[in-house]
């Protein structure tokens, strides 16, 4: 969101579209941070199974570990792309609110 006094809003508009594209390009470059979480969840998830457990835990425990790991991945991507934007938009110009 911006302060829209004296903006052109069609100018803002392209803008806009110009900072979503530049954090897309940058979270598919930086590549799946949901499936690095996952990842990471699942080793981590059954790693504590495994010294809470049998094998049926640990395969539990990782399948959670994942879900939540994949979650946690995906959610910090769209923080990030949304740091881009604010950033992109301030710098060019605009009073940025949130």
């Amino acid at each position: 969101m911006i302060d829209t006094r004296g903006v052109n809003m069609a100018s803002y508009q392209r803008d806009l579209a110009d900072c979503r594209m530049y954090a897309y390009n940058a979270r598919r470059s930086q590549g799946g941070r949901a499936a690095g979480g996952a990842i990471g969840g699942a080793l981590a998830g059954g790693a504590l199974g495994a010294i809470v457990g049998n094998s049926g835990t640990a395969k539990r425990a990782a399948g959670a570990g994942a879900l939540i790991g994949g979650i946690s991945g995906a959610g910090s991507a769209v923080r990030d792309e949304n740091v881009i934007v604010r950033r992109c938009l301030a710098g060019r110009g605009y009073r940025v609110l949130n």
